[in-house]
């Protein structure tokens, strides 16, 4: 098994939050996991990618090559589309729907969101809404990662447990603000009800 997956997003944004947030469930599942940090990182607003490799044997080049992710995760609409050379045939996109207007010559969101809908596979998520009704808006990756984690080669328990891992050190109220920020992005992306974090 090998699951690769194409991070992006804007700086700030907690691009890489989200990858070590996967990395993590998918060590706690036994799995090898690789991750690169492209570019970007040092600038905040401006454009950032990673690349998430997951596999059942080890990994040899943290690097994905072109035409070979499974999944685009984009905290970004715009993003999202920057990299689709990247994405496999049968691969997936699963972005943000809110727009970070960073540049000057920004098209027009109906445009970016109808090319995004128009692509096979493709989960558009109001994840700052949805962070919002979570607690905290500040949780937009965790939804991000949530709307995802169905196609992930990893058990939700396994994300959960590595959000506890992630969160628990900044208190009870921060980790319950991810936890439903999760399962806010899951029942999103699946149209299952989201479950209640439990206190």
């Amino acid at each position: 098994m090998k699951y690769d997956i194409l991070l992006s997003g804007v700086g700030g944004q907690g691009v890489l939050s989200m990858a070590g947030l996967i990395g993590m469930a998918a060590v706690g599942e036994g799995l090898y996991a690789k991750q690169s940090e492209v570019h970007g990182m040092a600038q905040r607003g401006g454009a950032v990618q990673a690349h998430m490799r997951l596999a059942d044997r080890p990994i040899e080049s943290d690097l994905i090559a072109r035409a070979a992710a499974d999944l685009i995760l984009s905290m970004e609409p715009l993003e999202s589309l920057r990299y689709l050379e990247m994405l496999a045939a049968q691969g997936t996109v699963v972005t943000a729907a809110e727009p970070v207007v960073n540049i000057p010559d920004y098209p027009e969101l109906a445009e970016v969101h109808r090319r995004i809908r128009a692509l096979p596979r493709a989960i558009l998520v109001e994840a700052e809404r949805l962070a919002r009704e979570a607690g905290d808006p500040l949780t937009m990756n965790t939804v991000i990662v949530g709307a995802a984690s169905h196609l992930l080669p990893l058990k939700p328990e396994s994300l959960e447990r590595a959000i506890a891992q992630l969160f628990a050190r900044k208190g009870d109220e921060v980790l319950q603000r991810n936890l439903a920020a999760f399962r806010a992005g899951h029942a999103a992306a699946t149209g299952a009800p989201a479950a209640a974090a439990p206190r």
